[in-house]
């Protein structure tokens, strides 16, 4: 499987194998359950984080068999916002239609604490979303499309920034060169959040 950049023809086959991933997250599983406990907002609510980001050039993918998105990885680029004020806008529309007045009310403190645990500066790259279709997980794909990348930030001399919502995942980070800076618990159910930061590789 080849790296590429993703294009916006590309958005449907990301969101889904980005809410497949996701679907048992300890943090925003919890956090998504709807009223009626349905997933069809599921797709949508995604679909939001992964629009925002491919128009930036910034959202990588590999490409499985079938025309799935194998493994892909939604970076954002230095001082660019995650949505536009009209994505906001329908985003907050579709979840106050979605989930119960106190899911919702906990959502919003939750985006909350993402937002003031992200560092301002110095700039840097920012991971939103890293995620493996379930039919390819085991094969050491995302890592490998995780150090792709990340060795191409090294050559602009710019740092990374995520946020782990599985604890499971923090030693492939680690791997990667990531470190713990901090980190914050989910509203609902108390899952831990660890912020973790890397300096650029020095390829001197």
């Amino acid at each position: 499987m080849e790296r590429r950049t993703a294009r916006p023809d590309d958005v449907d086959a990301i969101t889904t194998t980005i809410a497949l991933a996701f679907r048992d997250d300890p943090v925003w599983g919890p956090a998504l359950v709807s009223a009626d406990g349905g997933t069809g907002h599921l797709l949508p609510f995604w679909r939001f984080f992964v629009a925002g980001a491919v128009g930036h050039g910034t959202v990588s993918v590999m490409d499985g068999p079938a025309g799935e998105a194998a493994t892909v990885a939604v970076w954002l680029p230095p001082d660019v916002d995650e949505l536009t004020p009209e994505q906001e806008r329908d985003l907050d529309a579709l979840l106050v239609s979605t989930l119960s007045p106190e899911r919702y009310s906990a959502y919003e403190e939750l985006y909350a604490l993402f937002d003031g645990a992200h560092p301002r500066e110095p700039a840097h790259m920012y991971l939103s979303l890293l995620a493996t279709h379930p039919d390819h997980r085991g094969q050491g794909i995302g890592q490998r499309l995780l150090a792709e990348d990340l060795a191409r930030f090294d050559v602009d001399g710019l740092p990374a920034y995520l946020e782990s919502t599985n604890p499971a995942n923090d030693h492939r980070y680690a791997r990667a060169g990531f470190r713990p800076v901090g980190g914050f618990h989910a509203v609902i159910d108390g899952a831990p959040v660890t912020t973790m930061w890397r300096d650029p590789a020095d390829r001197g």
